[in-house]
């Protein structure tokens, strides 16, 4: 006897005909009652309202964000935390981890369309009072295969390809978050190390000032008020610099945690802003450039297509299905023989949803979750127009604020400078230049601070336009 073949067994043309014949009468009996709307629709990107230009547009539109956008700043120190996160940080780690698991959820998805295969084997052993005991032993395989006719299974995989692409996004939106995080958190840390270094420079002043204070009033020329005022600010200033410290350490901490480091064992050394980072040029995107590469919006974009996708599964999940079955094995009562003959059989068979409440419930459920994820589409874009619109005011009120600030310091240094003649003169006493010296102090940690929001104004506009990732066309993956 000619072995068993697992390949596709022939059919007799009769038989075929009148198994094609049932599929149709089946299918024209479900759809001709009216009982399913098996329609499907093209995919199309949600209505978002327009925005033709930005409020201020800083520059040419046609200029685009280069990848590595944080070198913009020319601290090779930053460059290396940046690495240094984008290696250790355990948030982009997960969303890494949520890609490779998309991507195996596409074969899961892709095998329901293959035949299964199942090869049992086993004895029996019978006894009967009085007589021998029989042994039988078996050997049986099965061939499962439900054709994916209608491409039920196909819409299966394409949506699971767009949550792929979408967790793929979410990668690159976590990525961006990060790079923006160290950063922000790294000119932080640099402004505190800075205004600690003014604040004990005041605190400085203001207690030679004391001196002053404390041997006029010993000579009867201010009361005892003045010099109490004067401690009082002397412990204000105390507190200050007690609280930057303070900052200074949550600061570190929280930047330990961007790295995947412990907090505590990891400290940046200190430095001065202003003297370390560079104010860049400042980046621009037009609205129809922000929508295909912003990650956010691209994960939210591809979500719509898996939620259309599963509607269309959803609907073809009401067509009949063919399966093919075919079973072969051989039986035996002596183990030797049980190879020596086979029995075969072949069942092609269909499958009409005439009833089934859940197939239209899941129907219902899919298009009723198309206008969750169409509505959350929405809100993210309308969200990051705010965002980019923000950036670009602050920017450019505190580039306005800068100027009115440098201003304020060059007049204050010359006052500071004219004072200083003057005392040498005879013309104002040391505590008139004191107090000349703590105005410049602090228009200059004024100055500081305003660095610091421009730096951060940057970053914000440069997550705010994508970060420099490039754009996506959201459509099916064509595998």
């Amino acid at each position: 006897m000619k072995p068993m073949s697992l390949g596709a067994p022939s059919v007799e043309p009769e038989s075929r005909s009148a198994f094609v014949h049932a599929l149709l009468v089946g299918v024209w009996v479900l759809l001709a009652g009216g009982c399913a709307d098996v329609r499907l629709t093209e995919f199309e990107r949600p209505e978002t309202p327009g925005k033709a230009a930005w409020s201020r547009q800083t520059v040419s539109a046609a200029e685009t964000i280069a990848p590595d956008w944080w070198r913009e700043f020319r601290d090779p120190y930053l460059d290396e935390l940046i690495n240094k996160a984008i290696a250790g940080n355990f948030d982009v780690k997960i969303l890494a981890a949520r890609i490779q698991v998309a991507s195996a959820q596409i074969g899961e998805a892709r095998a329901g369309a293959l035949p299964t295969l199942d090869l049992g084997a086993g004895a029996s052993v019978e006894k009967s009072t009085g007589q021998k005991s029989v042994t039988q032993y078996n050997l049986g395989t099965q061939l499962n295969w439900e054709i994916d006719i209608w491409g039920k299974v196909e819409k299966g995989v394409q949506a699971q390809t767009a949550e792929y692409r979408a967790s793929e996004a979410d990668w690159r939106a976590g990525y961006l978050k990060l790079v923006s995080d160290v950063s922000t958190t790294y000119f932080q840390i640099l402004q505190l190390d800075e205004q600690i270094d003014q604040q004990q420079r005041a605190l400085g002043k203001n207690r030679q000032i004391l001196v002053t204070y404390e041997a006029m009033y010993k000579n009867g020329l201010v009361p005892n008020t003045q010099v109490l005022r004067q401690r009082a600010e002397i412990n204000r200033l105390s507190h200050d610099l007690l609280e930057l410290r303070r900052s200074r350490d949550l600061a570190g901490n929280a930047l330990a945690t961007l790295l995947g480091v412990p907090a505590g064992e990891f400290t940046v050394p200190v430095g001065r802003l202003q003297d370390r980072v560079e104010l860049p040029a400042v980046p621009a995107g037009i609205p129809s450039v922000l929508l295909a590469r912003r990650p956010d919006i691209v994960a939210a974009e591809f979500r719509v297509l898996q939620a259309h996708n599963l509607v269309g599964q959803a609907k073809l999940a009401q067509l009949p299905t063919i399966s093919l079955t075919a079973r072969g094995g051989t039986s035996s009562f002596a183990l030797g023989d049980l190879l020596k003959s086979f029995t075969f059989g072949f069942l092609p068979s269909i499958n009409i949803p005439l009833l089934d409440p859940s197939v239209k419930a899941r129907v219902k459920t899919s298009e009723a979750q198309i206008k969750v994820v169409e509505h959350d589409y929405q809100r993210t874009v309308i969200g990051a127009f705010e965002e980019v619109e923000n950036a670009l005011v602050n920017l450019d009120a505190h580039k306005q604020q800068r100027t009115e600030l440098q201003q304020q310091i060059d007049q204050l240094k010359i006052v500071a400078a004219q004072t200083e003649a003057q005392l040498k003169e005879g013309v104002v006493s040391q505590l008139e230049v004191f107090e000349t010296e703590r105005s410049l102090l602090a228009a200059q940690l004024s100055l500081l601070a305003n660095h610091q929001q421009i730096l951060s104004d940057t970053v914000v506009l440069y997550k705010a336009l994508g970060g420099g990732w490039p754009t996506m066309e959201v459509a099916n993956a064509r595998n």
